[in-house]
This record gives structure tokens, C-alpha cells and sequence, in this order.
């Protein structure tokens, strides 16, 4: 299956060196290998690699250089700098990694004006919407989650092995590159309590009581995992960038089926991943400054979703397992931000309608799969 960032991936290679980052296992390695029939691979995680790499002995006359988990390298920008400043744009040059480059500060100088940078999420349903009818693709999605080889399966007992081995796999190998975390059982206990929290604000402190720890500490585990790419965090919208921070956030899994409990927590996170990739594809793209937010009032009105585009609340989201009934908060924060598109996505609908100065109520699935943010 072609993956929709491929034909953008393949024109900025002719310009800059090319970042691509993403959840282990979500299909960057198969979309590298498809830009060029030739390619030299190398990754950082083999020692025949590494020796490889560290002498720069590849094949200069090939079209393309595919440097796997590069930035485990110590001081990898700067080695990559040196390249692209002596040695030009040839062989092209695409750098994949399965945590977030920035979280690397310690490591180099800046790549500034030699890159362009690309996300690239487990299939959502706006990806499979050549391949799938909406609600084939959302049942399938929430079964087993949107990594290509588990949703290719389309085996639960199949995912559910798959599962352990990835997440062993970040825990057990990753976070110990990442980080000189050795209390991986925690870990793993803090990854199965947030199982059950999908939709709901956390807060550290009840984490903390939970795993006998202290709230920083679990802050800072919270940090690595959304830098490996296990979960990411929604925040509350406020003006004010600085209380945003104080408030309690909500966290989702880049991995739809890792959710358990409430059937509508799963639909959430499936939604939440949906608006996450679209919006990231958006940025990394065309530039435009993006943020995914939820909205929260004082007295506890609340919209699932808030989409901010260039500084602007541009969506309020909702979403619901089958009720058509509109969520009352819309009237609330119309108030504040008028020119809010506003809509309620529901997953078992009988009919779309629209409300008075209010939201529209739609069929969760094809509205994702049509994504009218872009």
C-alpha cells in the first residue's frame, strides 16, 4: 500500500537531507526503501553498521543513503552536518528514527537550513480511504490498531502478541538508549494504568500514589514515553501557554487498540489519532502552525477536541459512541470563539443533521476518512 507521504518525501530529497520520524514499526523503513531501487541501508542499532558509518564507507555513486536510528550516534548532527556541508546533496540522504529528534539536545550542532522533517503515523482512517469503505476501515482500526503488519493481519490474537513484542522491544531496547531508566516494571504498570485513563484528564500526583513514586518522577517517565512514541499528550486550550502547562493533560496511544475499558475511550483515542496525524501531515507539509487541544471550562464543561490552526480555535470536536444528542458545552465555548467550526462525531448515527447557531452531528468515519480540516 502506498503511503501518502511518499511522492512529498521523494521531491524534498532532492532538495535537502530528509528527516523522517515515527512510531517503531509504523512503516518507515518500507516507505525508505520504496524512494530510489538504489539504496544503501544502514542501521545504527548493528555493529557492522556502526563500524560502517563511523569510517563513512558507503557507496557514493548510489542514489540514496537510508541511515536507520542515526540519532543514537553521539553527536549525530554535527557527524551529518559535515556531510551534507563537504560532500553536497549527493547521494541523497534520508535519516529515520523511531524517537523524537529533538529530544536529543545534547548531540550536535544544528541541522538548521539543511533538512526537512516528516511524521509519519500507524494508518489512519484518511490514509486508508483509497483502500477502505469508512466504516470497514474504522472497525478494522479499532480491532487492531492502525500499525501496518498487525492491521494487514486483521487477527486479534495475532495484534495481541504483536503487542508485547513491540512494546518489550521500546521498553527493553529503546528507553535504555534514550534513557538510564532501569525500573522498566514501573514502566510497564504506568503503561497499563493510562490503558484505562484514555479520555480523562491525569493527574500526577494519582499516578504517582499508584506506583509509589513521586509526581516528577512520573512526569518524566510520562516525557519518554511520548518521546519513543508510545503516547502523546492533549493539553486544555488556554491563552496563556503557561497555565496550559499547570493544567491536567489527557493522554492517547498511538496504538488504538492498546486501549481498554470503555468502548467510547477507544473510539476517542482512535479519533484523537486521527486529528493528530492529519494535523502534523498539515505542518509538516505546508508549514502551518498547528495544535490539538480539548477544551475545558471552570465549572467543567468540556469538548474533546479543540483543532488551533496559526494561533486560531478553528475546530470544536466531540465525540460520541451513538448518542445524536448535541453536547451542551458547544453552546458555552461558541461564546468565546464564534468562528469555531463546531461538530459532534458519532459513531453509530441513524441520520446527519445540523443545529441552529449550533454543531453539526455527523457519521464519525467518513468525516474522519474526508478530513475536512485540510
Amino acid at each position: 500500500m502506498q503511503r501518502e507521504l511518499e511522492s512529498l518525501i521523494r521531491q524534498d530529497l532532492d532538495r535537502k537531507i530528509v528527516l523522517l520520524t515515527g512510531p517503531r514499526q509504523c512503516g518507515k523503513t518500507t516507505l525508505s526503501r520504496v524512494m530510489s531501487s538504489q539504496y544503501e541501508y544502514f542501521n545504527w542499532d548493528s555493529s557492522e553498521d556502526r563500524l560502517v558509518l563511523q569510517k563513512k564507507k558507503w557507496n557514493r555513486n548510489t542514489e540514496l543513503v537510508i541511515l536507520d536510528e542515526l540519532h543514537k550516534m553521539k553527536k549525530w548532527k554535527s557527524w551529518l552536518k559535515g556531510i551534507y556541508d563537504t560532500e553536497g546533496g549527493r547521494p541523497r540522504l534520508l535519516v529515520t528514527g523511531s524517537a523524537k529528534f529533538d529530544t536529543y539536545k545534547k548531540m550536535g550542532d544544528s541541522l538548521a537550513g539543511r533538512f526537512f522533517q516528516f511524521r509519519l503515523h500507524p494508518f489512519t482512517l484518511r490514509e486508508l480511504r483509497h483502500e477502505l469503505p469508512a466504516e470497514e476501515a474504522c472497525e478494522k482500526l479499532l480491532a487492531c490498531g492502525g500499525f501496518p503488519e498487525p492491521f494487514l493481519a486483521q487477527d486479534e490474537s495475532y495484534y495481541k502478541r504483536w503487542r508485547r513484542s513491540h512494546l518489550d522491544i521500546i521498553l527493553r531496547q529503546d528507553m535504555l538508549d534514550l534513557e538510564s531508566i532501569r525500573d522498566i516494571q514501573s514502566i510497564e504498570t504506568l503503561v497499563e494504568l493510562l490503558r484505562y485513563r484514555v479520555g480523562s484528564p491525569v493527574s500526577y500526583s494519582s499516578l504517582a500514589r499508584d506506583l509509589q513514586r513521586d509526581p516528577k518522577t512520573v512526569k518524566h517517565w510520562l516525557q519518554v514515553l511520548e518521546n519513543l512514541y508510545v503516547i502523546f499528550r492533549v493539553s486544555p486550550y488556554h491563552k496563556n501557554a503557561g497555565r496550559v502547562l499547570l493544567k491536567e493533560p489527557k493522554y492517547y496511544f498511538f496504538d488504538n487498540a492498546q486501549v481498554l475499558g470503555d468502548p467510547g475511550a477507544r473510539l476517542e483515542n482512535l479519533v484523537a489519532t486521527s486529528l493528530k496525524r492529519d494535523l502534523e501531515f498539515l505542518e509538516d507539509t505546508t508549514g502551518t502552525q498547528v495544535q490539538l487541544y480539548y477544551a475545558r471550562s471552570t465549572d467543567g464543561k468540556e469538548i474533546d477536541f479543540m483543532v488551533v490552526i496559526e494561533q486560531k480555535p478553528s475546530w470544536l470536536i466531540e465525540v460520541k459512541l451513538g448518542s445524536d444528542e448535541p453536547n451542551k458545552a458547544f453552546q458555552h465555548f461558541a461564546q468565546f470563539w464564534p468562528e469555531a467550526k463546531q461538530v459532534q462525531l458519532v459513531h453509530k448515527l441513524k441520520r446527519e443533521f445540523s443545529i441552529p447557531n449550533g454543531p453539526e452531528i455527523k457519521h464519525l468515519a467518513p468525516w474522519l476518512q474526508n478530513s475536512p480540516i485540510f
